[in-house]
């Protein structure tokens, strides 16, 4: 659409960056359920880190881990076959346990960074290569993996947040934001503690819930000192500039649109090609098409992807300087 190529116009030009590893094919996508895909997602664009075991080199350590070694439970399945896990069950079971032993809470952190170490050694072996659909499976399977051990670990350690912010005495803070914020604490802290240290994660975790608690109670003292009195909605402002500000919106969009049809920004051909391709344009006012990636628009012109990038951002450039000689500079 003209409003997506007014944002591309109006930012500054973007260094590429390559991706760890590609997505399946669109009929591996499709066999996946809604689940799935959403974790297929998060795996294929967030970075995956984790911490390091000695452990992690020994031969058996997947069947100490996980009672056996790492089998689907049939060939399309997304999940691994898992032994009965006391811990887990009781914790999925909502059952309130006692304290882990140093043991047991060690063993948690093992699976949770066994697999994202997994996770990591599959995305890594098709850097720059879709994946398959038997990887794909592997790797969601390894993916629910650091999701269920993430979940025991959290939901354990939980009341601790609790806790801290009851001991916690600090005036004027809300209650629910301690908590909110503890939690957020709690999470980061996951994914960061190494239990080869020999410490238990309270040890750790407890440090990083009361700095929480401080950003807290900086953040309202900022806000108090900004804003001394309470928030009165008949006192808000106007939404003029707001409103204005849409309206100068509408305009450039419109003024875009007539750059691109009379061709004010002297584009060539191919580049008219490109814009047309990239940001989904068909005929600039009626219905758009299907925006196309660097790799599909090279296919149609025959060139490289790279050659692609070029090519849009010399056209993005003539039509910037069209927009700012004919629009904003009035």
């Amino acid at each position: 659409m003209a409003a997506n190529l007014l944002e591309a116009v109006k930012a500054p030009e973007a260094r590429s960056r390559l991706s760890t590893a590609r997505p399946p094919s669109d009929a591996t996508i499709r066999s996946l359920d809604s689940a799935d895909q959403v974790l297929l997602t998060k795996l294929l664009t967030e970075p995956v880190d984790y911490v390091d075991h000695p452990d992690f080199a020994d031969d058996g350590i997947a069947r100490r881990l996980f009672g056996g070694e790492a089998r689907l439970e049939h060939r399309l399945s997304t999940r691994f076959r898992e032994l009965p896990d006391g811990v887990s069950d009781s914790v999925a079971a909502g059952e309130r346990l006692p304290a882990l032993s140093a043991e047991a809470e060690a063993l948690l952190f093992m699976r949770f960074n066994f697999a994202r170490k997994h996770v990591a050694e599959i995305l890594d072996r098709h850097s720059g290569k879709p994946l398959s659909a038997s990887a794909t499976r592997v790797l969601l399977a390894w993916g629910h993996r650091v999701l269920a051990a993430r979940s025991v670990i959290v939901r354990l350690n939980m009341p601790l947040v609790l806790a801290m912010a009851k001991r916690t005495r600090l005036s004027g803070i809300d209650f629910n934001d301690m908590i909110s914020e503890g939690n957020m604490a709690l999470l980061r802290s996951v994914e960061k503690f190494d239990c080869a240290r020999g410490y238990k994660f309270s040890t750790y975790s407890c440090r990083a819930i009361l700095k929480s608690f401080s950003r807290v109670a900086m953040r309202a003292s900022r806000y108090r000192g900004k804003f001394p009195a309470e928030f009165d909605p008949a006192m808000e402002r106007s939404d003029f500039i707001e409103r204005r500000r849409d309206g100068l919106e509408r305009d450039c969009v419109d003024e875009l649109k007539d750059i691109l049809i009379q061709n004010l920004a002297g584009l060539s051909d191919v580049e008219r090609k490109v814009i047309d391709e990239r940001f989904a344009l068909s005929d600039y006012t009626g219905q758009a098409m299907a925006p196309k990636t660097l790799e599909q628009v090279g296919h149609l012109i025959g060139v490289t992807k790279e050659r692609v990038r070029q090519i849009q951002n010399n056209a993005l450039r003539k039509i910037r300087s069209a927009l700012e000689e004919n629009f904003l500079a009035a």
